[in-house]
């Protein structure tokens, strides 16, 4: 089971960073265009709505690799002091109320709108021959397969924690920085950071 699970959140981590490349396309998209708007003096009508589009494929495939990341906001002001099994009791009720539903809903229009675009060949009309917006509309279904895919990981994760009391493992990725590890990199130990503080504060009262 452990096996799938880490399968599964590194199928979800693989997209989020194939489509993370986005943000350097856009990066070049976006310095591009200023350039030549005001240096060649040669705007193009369509390039708003296609940063638009990549940015919001950008957005909605990185909410699985988030998710199985366990990045997404959440009210911690109480729920980190709970144990984990009481922690997994709420994320538990909380997903099947409105992760499951919301999600799920999500992919299902998201369906119906991309099968729409693609049978009118829709194409923006912010701007006279506006770039295509079927592909974007694709993105809707996909990212909401993805993302109810790992909530289903994250519910067994919670059904694991309830069971054992503790969270199963994640994954590695990028994470933040690990301090500990940080300190033996530098060779840094608590008793100098203690011998440090204390200089700083001694100085302190002196003034």
């Amino acid at each position: 089971m452990q096996n799938l699970l880490l399968f599964i959140d590194k199928v979800s981590t693989w997209i989020g960073q194939f489509f993370s490349w986005l943000i350097l396309a856009l990066t070049l998209m976006i310095s591009w265009e200023v350039f030549s708007r005001y240096v060649l003096d040669n705007p193009h009508a369509w390039a708003f709505d296609v940063m638009s589009m990549m940015y919001g494929s950008l957005f909605m495939m990185a909410g699985a690799y988030t998710l199985s990341k366990n990045g997404h906001v959440r009210g911690d002001v109480l729920y980190g002091f709970f144990p984990p099994r009481l922690q997994a009791w709420f994320d538990l009720i909380l997903y099947f109320l409105f992760f499951i539903p919301g999600v799920f809903a999500l992919a299902y229009a998201g369906y119906g709108f991309a099968a729409d675009s693609w049978a009118i060949n829709e194409h923006s009309n912010v701007t006279a021959n506006g770039p295509p917006v079927y592909p974007f509309k694709t993105i809707l279904p996909i990212a909401g397969a993805f993302l109810l895919a790992q909530g289903i990981v994250e519910i067994v994760r919670c059904i694991v924690c309830i069971q054992q009391g503790e969270w199963p493992k994640r994954g590695d990725d990028v994470d933040e920085v690990d301090v500990e590890k940080l300190k033996e990199m530098v060779n840094v130990k608590d008793e100098d950071i203690a011998k440090l503080d204390a200089l700083v504060t001694s100085g302190k009262g002196t003034k």
